[in-house]
């Protein structure tokens, strides 16, 4: 009786993976044995969802003491696809394709078209709103969308990518770009090897994403194009939300329409049983796509009641210095954005035939400038060659036979060059046929110790020059200000304080002796070298891997400056020669 008391007390014995690490992952077999899912469908609802494999800590307590490389996923998360509605209508693809694979092998082609025209169609809506609760949350995580829609719409038709499937991409982004230019949201360009990035600043978010050059493209054939369809698939219904909401935010029309052309025809009309009607709202409807993608065009906006803008009025506060100096630096990089806003506003551009069209009617009118091309080549152009008020012409070839004198003749670096540095450049480094300046990369912020390029630094230099003027003009014109202000009031300004007064400094103190200057220097590294002892094994090993990656670095900055070296004296000779 003692023994059967004692073992009721115990209580039953765990066995070996039942409990803790074991119970929290998954294989992939075992979950799809679950969820009673074929592989390429568990992929689909898993990228869907957002679930993603994860490697557990210890290996042999998840495997069963083997250390076999498997495929696991958080228990939690198989759990939660268990209870998703799209399981249904996977189940329901499966049943439907195996009544089509019956009705085409017993030849009943009329019993396959009565399927085909009630199969189950399912969308990600709801997959959507569940995984970005807020607005905020899907502009944060659309860069990658971005990227591979911008991707799929410059691709060929191909036989495992559909035509409809591009063209929606190719809609979303164009309205996408359209928002961008009528929100005056671009702020950073760069031409790489791999497209052409981008970065704008939409609703306090920055989104970065890149655009492939316009060229033919090779479908490769070890790419798994089912795997990024279902991202696509995905991407499209997140941009169709973002697009929405983003236009009525600015009060556009959506879908987007032209200003002042009637809106395109609706899909109801296209649909219409009537043949010849139905042609020629066809037209219109590519005619209206065509314009959009141009770029060229306003969009309309809708009509609302005229509403007074309330005054702000400026409330003197009782702020620190820090305070005050923070508020004026918010203040001059407010000001330094609403200039670059208006970069391109007194510029009226004509875009050769040789130029990328679309990148630069993006940039141009994104920053207030307006743009026109040769009619011949696509829809939207807006004003003839022959226009006396053009101000800049794109060209990408040495020369040209007929010149207008009212216009300067530029490359298309020198549009991509001043977004970056903020103003418009001097044309004379991007005539046509010269060889251009380094295009550098607004994306990259030199730390102290890099290699810094010296066109990066004339940048600099001018930038602190313009900043010096614009503070002197401000202080002049704050002076004279003041100087009115007292002629007015009739105090004359001899009590006023003249601002801008430069004050000669204390004078230097005496330099130290040589030999007190060398004991300090030598007292220093002493008192290096016995910190470096007190130091432990482990805070020792940290310092030297410190010092030799700065090591490292300082290498690698000399070599760029002798390539550079090396460049400019190669360029020069080569001058002297031609």
């Amino acid at each position: 009786h003692v023994v059967v008391v004692v073992r009721a007390a115990m209580g039953k014995r765990k066995k070996k993976g039942e409990s803790g690490m074991a119970t929290s992952y998954i294989p992939r077999n075992k979950a799809l044995k679950k969820l009673q899912l074929s592989l390429p469908d568990f992929r689909r609802l898993c990228i869907l969802k957002g679930i993603y494999p994860h490697e557990p800590k210890n290996l042999k307590k998840v495997n069963h003491g083997s250390t076999a490389r498997r495929t696991f996923y958080y228990t939690k998360d198989i759990q939660f696809l268990a209870h998703e509605p799209l399981l249904e209508k996977f189940r329901d693809f499966k049943a439907f394709m195996r009544k089509v694979k019956r009705a085409f092998h017993k030849d009943q082609k009329h019993t396959v078209e009565r399927l085909y025209e009630n199969r189950p169609v399912y969308t990600v809506d709801h997959i959507v709103r569940e995984r970005y609760p807020s607005f905020t949350d899907a502009l944060r995580d659309i860069d990658d969308a971005l990227c591979m829609l911008f991707l799929f719409s410059t691709l060929p038709q191909y036989r495992r990518l559909q035509a409809y499937v591009v063209h929606n991409c190719k809609r979303l982004t164009t309205e996408f770009m359209h928002y961008i230019i009528e929100s005056r949201s671009l702020r950073k360009v760069f031409l790489s090897i791999k497209g052409i990035y981008y970065q704008a600043e939409v609703m306090g978010q920055t989104i970065t994403w890149i655009i492939p050059y316009q060229f033919s493209t090779q479908m490769p054939s070890d790419v798994d194009f089912r795997v990024m369809l279902t991202f696509v698939e995905f991407y499209a219904t997140l941009m169709g939300f973002i697009n929405f909401r983003l236009y009525h935010s600015l009060n556009l029309k959506y879908p987007p329409q032209i200003e002042g052309l009637p809106p395109p025809p609706a899909a109801e009309a296209l649909s219409s049983q009537i043949p010849e009607p139905d042609v020629v709202l066809g037209e219109e409807l590519e005619d209206h796509t065509e314009l959009l993608a141009s770029l060229g065009q306003s969009l309309a906006r809708v009509v609302t009641e005229d509403v007074e803008e309330a005054i702000e009025e400026e409330i003197p506060l009782d702020l620190s210095p820090e305070e005050q100096e923070a508020q004026q630096r918010a203040r001059e990089e407010e000001a330094k954005l609403e200039r670059l806003k208006r970069l391109f506003q007194d510029c009226k551009v004509f875009l050769s035939r040789e130029v990328p069209r679309e990148a630069l009617t993006f940039v141009i009118r994104s920053l207030g400038g307006s743009v026109s091309w040769d009619p011949g080549a696509v829809q939207g152009a807006s004003f003839p060659e022959s226009d006396e008020t053009i101000t800049h012409q794109v060209m990408d070839r040495p020369s040209q036979k007929h010149r207008f004198l009212s216009r300067d003749y530029v490359q298309p670096q020198w549009v991509f060059d001043s977004v970056n540095v903020r103003r418009l450049l001097p044309v004379g480094d991007y005539a046509p046929g010269s060889a251009l300046p380094p295009h550098l990369s607004p994306f990259v912020e030199e730390e102290e110790g890099d290699y810094v390029p010296p066109e990066r630094e004339r940048q600099r230099m001018e930038e602190q020059a313009m900043d010096t003027a614009e503070v002197s003009a401000s202080v002049e014109e704050g002076s004279l200000r003041l100087e009115l202000e007292d002629l007015r009031r009739g105090e004359g300004h001899s009590s006023r304080i003249v601002v801008g007064t430069v004050h000669e400094g204390l004078p230097m103190e005496e330099q130290k002796k040589e030999g007190q200057v060398e004991r300090d220097h030598r007292e220093k590294r002493e008192e290096k070298r016995l910190a470096i002892m007190m130091m432990s094994r482990k805070r020792r090993r940290l310092y030297e891997q410190i010092l030799k990656s700065r090591r490292k670095k300082a290498a690698e900055v000399k070599q760029l400056k002798r390539k550079r070296r090396e460049h400019e004296t190669l360029t020069s000779k080569k001058a002297k020669i031609s």
